[in-house]
């Protein structure tokens, strides 16, 4: 009887493993009912399995526009988080969001979420182990104990437990071994960087094992703060993971945990304008802050899970994963990075959510498939000052604080299905798979929205102790129920071994919510028209409606010379409707005459997507300068054009889509991964060591959906390399890692509260819309880091 299998399901392509640059695979199955085991022993040495049916397969043979990488190949390039596969997927943006330093903002071909208040759900999604993280905080995940990372490109549902509108990012953490395993990892580097990673694992009998991993990731800052004298952009982490893992006769059950504490300082950005208010100047190391913020900056999250997993016969599997996740964040965010509290805005976010999935899955000889429930109880709530103490001191207001709490609950329930027939073995058609599937979905959303303004500063939950209440202009409580049904469906042709073609449409979906940021004062749009604007107005002044995305896409696979090459090509077409677009902006308080921040989410229209995606491999050499050696390259790009057709804002409304941008989507990206292997002994171990390079390059990226010169970034080009040694048996590794070696500055994200005309031109003078002093701030990548690092395994 076919037995569920946890551990590693990865054979690991000696090309692949050595390059960053990683592979768009499509195409069709013969045989469906495989194991990993079957597909690993089929005589190909470079059979990449994947899990994104939710069943092993091999990457070629999956007609889903998916990217794996193994834990390996993140390794030999010293890649330390999962932003770095930014650099070489086509189409994918990944990054620390703007003022945090473990927040992550996702988006793939277009659509994802940069704001990460509650209310608002990423429309990418990540998942741990199979675990839906319903909020990015703590979503920046570290590379270590990491079996291999898919990142699956369109909209997902008929197979994953969450709705996915643009795509999903499966982080697969490794299974434990069945000998004892003891290792341990140490990186040291630029700017004083010391990581170490422990690993450990043994069996405790021939059914049980058990074993866990702690990391301790520790850096100074890529810069100072020159008011407080702290360290800007450091690193100061404790991550932990273990698992305990039962399998006997037919049953598999895993019980696992994890724990992250992030205790690095505040993120301070870097000022692209002088103070329009103190005069102050802008400061010549990007990497540098004056911000006059302090208080606590943390971040905790941890999570459990139980898998378990029932082979019914040969043909059925029955699988259950439970699990609950945590997370608790308070950040410091100086808005305007200056002594003085112009804009400063210290936030916390608590999330909890518990999750339930069962899935009944059929692999036959012709038939394959998955029928599932899914559920999900979160809660997501945040509370954070706005505190324009200078603004407020010159109007008579000293402290003036604008204070938001926000609760949203999500209670949601979904019944999926996706079925695969090899439509050769049922009726003769050759090389033909046919694919379908469905989900259907109901989120109830619930949101409490309190707003207050204050003076005195900061509230008694950042620390203050003199704030005094002066108005109420919100107190907002709604609930609304979403459903909607996604359907997919796809055909493959593969007419020989070499070629594999392929054509699919898959729908996306995201329910709507309530803005967690609204300000029900501000409110004076009768909305439904029945003469007066009253509590009807303001639920639907808070409300946003859901998204959606059709999904049109082809693609070709080719292989040739015995598998040393493979180009695969990918077409798609996205129309993405009732897009929701966060606003932050500022504005005057009717109530108290004062500025304030407001919050406005909006389905500004739609927007529409072409793009080409071309990724592939090729083994250019062996035997090269000597015997055993090996050059080979990867490659991945993507071209995309992506505009709005629809942008309506403003009362009246008015249509400025020609205006308006797509926002964190460069329209050109690709890399180029070359490596050279040469076979070395050393220690008398045997070994070969190897030079990897990566170069990247995107071209303009726009941070917000209004175009900004002071923010958006214009094209830039980086340049990794590492050299590494392995020894034969794979119990040593040393490496030294080298990344952005021409040291180039590029902006990521940013704060921007100036005033633009419709254009996105700035309005002259310049003029703040929030605060005196202006702010147009900019976070940036990772300057040229040095790392060294060995990894031993007893």
């Amino acid at each position: 009887m076919k037995k569920p299998n946890f551990r590693s399901t990865a054979s690991s392509s000696a090309l692949l493993a050595v390059c960053s640059s990683l592979i768009l695979t499509t195409g069709s199955g013969a045989a469906m009912a495989q194991t990993s085991e079957d597909i690993a022993s089929s005589g190909d040495d470079d059979v990449i399995v994947v899990s994104a049916r939710r069943r092993d397969e091999s990457l070629q043979d999956v007609p889903i526009a998916v990217t794996s990488v193994s834990g390996e190949a993140l390794e030999k390039v010293g890649a330390p988080d999962i932003t770095y596969l930014t650099q070489s997927i086509p189409n994918t943006t990944l990054k620390v969001s703007r003022g945090t330093n473990a927040t992550l903002t996702a988006f793939i071909r277009g659509v994802g979420q940069q704001d990460p208040v509650a209310g608002f759900e990423s429309g990418v999604g990540i998942y741990l182990d199979d675990v839906y993280l319903n909020r990015p905080q703590g979503a920046v995940l570290d590379i270590y104990d990491v079996e291999r990372i898919e990142v699956l490109r369109g909209p997902q549902g008929t197979l994953y437990g969450r709705n996915s509108v643009g795509g999903a990012i499966k982080y697969v953490t490794k299974g434990l071994a069945d000998e004892p395993l003891a290792r341990i990892r140490a990186s040291a580097g630029s700017f004083g960087q010391i990581d170490i990673i422990g690993t450990a694992s043994t069996p405790l009998s021939d059914e049980f094992r058990i074993g866990g991993s702690i990391a301790r990731l520790k850096r100074d800052g890529y810069g100072k703060n020159l008011n407080t004298g702290e360290e800007n952009y450091d690193k100061d982490i404790v991550a932990v993971r273990g698992s305990a893992e039962y399998e006997s006769g037919d049953i598999t059950i895993k019980l696992s945990g994890d724990y992250l504490k992030d205790k690095s300082n505040p993120k301070g950005g870097h000022r692209l304008i002088p103070g329009q208010f103190s005069g102050a100047p802008v400061l010549d190391d990007v990497y540098d802050s004056r911000s006059g913020i302090s208080g606590k900056n943390e971040a905790e999250a941890y999570g459990g899970a139980l898998h378990v997993e029932v082979a019914l016969d040969d043909q059925w599997t029955l699988k259950n994963i439970l699990a609950y996740r945590e997370d608790d964040n308070i950040q410091q965010i100086d808005f305007d990075v200056l002594p003085g509290a112009d804009l400063d805005v210290p936030v916390i976010y608590q999330n909890e959510q518990l999750t339930e999935e069962l899935q009944l899955l059929y692999e036959g000889d012709a038939t394959a498939g998955i029928l599932g429930f899914y559920y999900i109880d979160a809660n997501a709530f945040d509370t954070f000052d706005v505190v324009l103490d200078v603004v407020g001191t010159l109007i008579g207001l000293p402290g003036l604080n604008a204070n938001t709490t926000g609760n949203v609950d999500t209670n949601s329930w979904s019944v999926f299905g996706d079925f695969t027939f090899d439509l050769e073995q049922l009726w003769g058609w050759q090389g033909i798979e046919l694919a379908f599937g469905g989900r259907y979905t109901s989120d109830e959303r619930s949101s409490t929205v309190l707003r207050r303004t204050f003076i005195g500063g900061n509230t008694p939950e950042f620390g203050g102790t003199t704030s005094t209440l002066i108005a109420t202009t919100s107190d907002f409580q709604g609930s609304k129920t979403f459903t909607d049904f996604s359907p997919r469906v796809s055909l493959a042709w593969r007419p020989d071994d070499n070629n594999n073609f392929y054509a699919s449409y898959s729908q996306g979906f995201k329910s709507g919510s309530f803005d967690p940021r609204g300000q029900s004062s501000a409110v004076t749009v009768d909305f439904d028209g029945d003469g007066d604007v009253d509590g009807d107005d303001i639920f639907e002044f808070f409300l946003f409606d859901p998204e959606e995305v059709n999904s049109y896409e082809v693609g070709w696979k080719a292989t040739s010379d015995n598998g040393k090459i493979t180009s695969n090509l990918a077409l798609f077409f996205a129309d993405y409707s009732n897009i929701q677009i966060p606003g932050s902006a500022g504005g005057i308080d009717p109530i108290t005459g004062a500025q304030t921040f407001l919050g406005v989410t909006t389905n500004a229209g739609k927007a529409e997507f072409y793009s080409l995606e071309w990724e592939g491999t090729a083994l250019l050499g062996e035997d090269v300068f000597g015997t055993g050696d090996s050059f080979s390259l990867a490659w991945g790009a993507g071209v995309i054009d992506a505009e709005y057709k629809e942008f309506i804002t403003g009362n009246p409304a008015v249509d400025v889509s020609n205006n308006r941008v797509i926002q964190n989507t460069p329209k050109v990206g690709g890399s180029l991964s070359t490596n050279y292997t040469h076979p070395m002994d050393m220690f008398e171990r045997g070994g070969e060591i190897s030079l990897i390079t990566q170069t990247a390059y995107k071209s303009r990226t726009n941070q917000f959906e209004v175009p900004n010169a002071f923010l958006d970034q214009g094209g830039y080009t980086l340049f990794d390399a590492s050299l590494v040694w392995n020894s034969d048996d794979g119990r040593l590794q040393i490496g030294l890692h080298g990344k952005n070696l021409t040291d180039k500055e590029y902006r990521v994200a940013g704060y921007n509260f100036l005033a633009q005309n419709q254009d996105g031109s700035f309005v002259t003078p310049i003029t703040p819309t929030l605060g005196v002093e202006g702010v147009q701030t900019a976070f940036y990548g990772a300057p040229r880091t040095v790392t060294a690092t060995v990894q031993v395994e007893f």
